[in-house]
């Protein structure tokens, strides 16, 4: 712990926290509101990916709250036990969402490829750059310090191109939800601003990235600074 840690990092966990916070508060408010049409989650989803020519990706539940996901390795959209059969807003709005990212899969949004590829690289960063760099710091080698930045740098790289994945997967879903009429008015109000508190957990993870690599340099500098 130190200064680079309470000026660069702080902030953004503090930010990261607080967006957490706000997609389960929102969530939890637009689980309550039901569609006037009794559709359920599982029921848009599956209407959704036929009408895009996905009648081949399936559909599953998964446990948990808000763990909805699609899985491209798989073929399958997930919608999880709190979505799949539930008639809220803020569950379609979900679902419709997971189904947005298939059809990206689908059409070959580029964005979503960059994403895919450098997913193995950016896992590497999440877990090994910081202590390689605290290591070379620590032990005086510029090498393990310069590793370490570069390999983190791909963890921020993956945070901001998800930025536009998310964000273009909730505005396909908010346009079916709305062109199709499986929502309207006051409903779709909802849907969106469940979607919205979502994708700000995504803007929140990338400022928690940002904020580490300042960090780290930052150490580096002042290292550089006392040779």
């Amino acid at each position: 712990m130190d200064m680079t840690y309470l000026i660069y990092v702080v902030p953004a966990l503090l930010i990261s926290m607080w967006a957490s916070y706000n997609v389960n508060r929102t969530f939890n408010k637009y689980k309550t509101v039901y569609n006037s049409r009794g559709y359920t989650a599982a029921t848009v989803a599956r209407w959704i990916l036929d009408k895009n020519g996905l009648s081949h990706i399936r559909l599953e539940r998964v446990q948990g709250e808000l763990t909805d996901h699609f899985d491209p390795t798989a073929g399958v959209v997930r919608l999880s036990d709190s979505t799949y059969d539930s008639t809220s807003v803020g569950a379609l709005g979900v679902a419709a969402h997971e189904c947005g990212h298939a059809v990206q899969h689908d059409v070959g949004y580029f964005p979503m490829t960059i994403r895919r590829a450098i997913i193995p690289l950016s896992q590497i960063g999440s877990t090994a750059a910081i202590p390689l760099a605290v290591l070379g710091l620590i032990l005086g080698f510029p090498l393990l310090i310069e590793i370490g930045i570069l390999l983190f740098c791909a963890v921020v790289v993956f945070q901001l191109v998800t930025l536009p994945v998310e964000f273009n997967a909730s505005r396909r879903a908010m346009k079916t939800l709305e062109s199709e009429n499986i929502l309207d008015g006051d409903e779709l109000s909802g849907a969106r601003k469940v979607l919205t508190a979502a994708a700000l957990t995504y803007v929140a993870a990338l400022l928690v990235a940002l904020g580490n690599l300042l960090r780290l340099l930052a150490l580096r500098g002042r290292r550089d600074g006392r040779r």
